[in-house]
């Protein structure tokens, strides 16, 4: 019953933080800057088109942090949550070291570490999966793995170098 109880706080707590990320990205809630503010950040980074990349990052961390929250369909919010924070650390905070105060990644590390323990571990009894006997068969979470290393592929081959306007 303990690690039921730890899982739900764990779940809850990351789950409702990255929806507030996603809807600083998708809504422009709690100070962020909403699809615009963020499709333009990543058009400076060299996604494209950025817009679309905006929405599925603000989508990823709002849904995956939903779902994770919930305890439903867990893996697939997990892996949302995976991919999201790949990419912030392979675009944003690479070569800065670890440590956030100097920009670094470990907050990011810290989130994927949660995301992929509880893809190992399972929701716990206290979830929706649990409530309604949802349990992904192995094979769907590996094909899900697969195609979200497919869409951060996709992401990293949309890159292009910003242009620099000439005076």
């Amino acid at each position: 019953m303990n690690l039921d109880i730890a899982l739900l706080i764990v779940r809850v707590a990351v789950g409702v933080l990255m929806m507030g990320h996603g809807a600083q990205k998708l809504f422009g809630l709690f100070g962020g800057h909403g699809i615009a503010g963020t499709a333009g950040f990543f058009g400076s980074l060299g996604l494209r088109p950025a817009r679309f990349w905006a929405t599925g990052a603000g989508l990823a961390e709002f849904g995956g942090g939903l779902l994770l929250a919930l305890g439903l369909l867990t893996p697939i919010g997990a892996l949302g949550i995976i991919a999201a924070m790949t990419m912030a650390i392979l675009l944003v905070h690479l070569g800065k070291g670890p440590w956030v105060s100097d920009g670094g990644s470990e907050y990011n590390i810290v989130l994927i570490a949660v995301a992929l323990a509880t893809i190992l571990t399972g929701p716990g009894a206290y979830s929706l999966d649990a409530l309604l006997g949802i349990a992904l068969p192995p094979v769907i979470i590996v094909v899900a793995a697969l195609a979200t290393l497919i869409a951060v592929a996709a992401a990293l081959g949309s890159r292009r170098q910003p242009v620099v306007q000439q005076a």
